[in-house]
């Protein structure tokens, strides 16, 4: 497997992940967040909030800290917010969409 691109990798994360570690962390208490996402036979957090848990845990990390597997997973989250991005509904404030994107870290209604 070829060696992933690291600078490029966490300059598309940064502008795919547009909440704060604080405000992404407060978002996955709650209802909203719990309500939404795909949960594996018997698990009873849904992968999106699981993601949302290691985002948290990214935005806290120095860059020289960053591991290999840390870089998969932002590559992941910069691929799961494009690809849901562009199935943008009507009702961007209150929908299950705009919910599952924020606990991938991206709030669609930040956008200029």
């Amino acid at each position: 497997m070829a060696k992933i691109d690291q600078v490029k990798v966490r300059r598309e994360f940064d502008r795919a992940v547009n909440m704060t570690a604080a405000e992404l962390g407060e978002w996955l208490g709650t209802d909203e967040s719990r309500s939404v996402g795909f949960k594996r036979d018997g698990a009873t957090e849904s992968i999106g909030h699981a993601s949302g848990r290691r985002i948290v845990q990214l935005l806290q990390k120095k860059t020289a800290d960053l591991s290999d597997n840390d870089y998969a997973h932002m590559r992941k989250v910069v691929g799961y917010v494009h690809r849901h991005l562009a199935q943008r509904p009507e009702n961007i404030y209150t929908s299950r969409w705009r919910y599952s994107l924020m606990n991938w870290g991206h709030d669609p209604t930040k956008e200029a």
